[in-house]
């Protein structure tokens, strides 16, 4: 597990290989990921986007944003936290993923930016 704070806002991210597959003639490799926020500080907050940089092991990169996560903008109270699942594809057996999510503190109403540590991606066949 890899996990990183930020502003009182600790993220934990958990891999987990699911499989390969053909698509367009080419063999992709399926991973999936679960995250949980947790809310460390003494201010409620919502998570409002995401940003993520995908890197596999031959260099190609590919760059993820969008609203929220998973079609949600969770709001987060003081101790509490929130997990999702989610996935990605890569065309190696290898790679690796981090990111960001934009947050807004209710209190002071303040954007920040909670960084997403860097994790690995890879599939156990291909490890000696």
């Amino acid at each position: 597990m890899v996990q990183q704070v930020t502003r009182g806002i600790k993220i934990s991210v958990e891999t987990t290989f699911e499989g390969t597959f053909y698509k367009n003639y080419k063999m992709h490799f399926a991973f999936g990921y679960c995250i949980t926020i947790e809310n460390q500080s003494k201010d409620s907050v919502q998570l409002t986007s995401r940003h993520w940089k995908i890197k596999d092991a031959l260099n190609n990169e590919e760059i993820v944003e969008g609203e929220g996560v998973i079609g949600q903008k969770p709001v987060i109270k003081p101790g509490e936290s929130h997990t999702y699942n989610s996935g990605c594809l890569l065309t190696s057996p290898f790679g690796a993923m981090r990111g960001y999510y934009n947050m807004v503190n209710f209190t002071s109403t303040r954007k920040f930016r909670v960084h997403i540590p860097s994790f690995k991606l890879s599939s156990p066949f291909a490890l000696n």
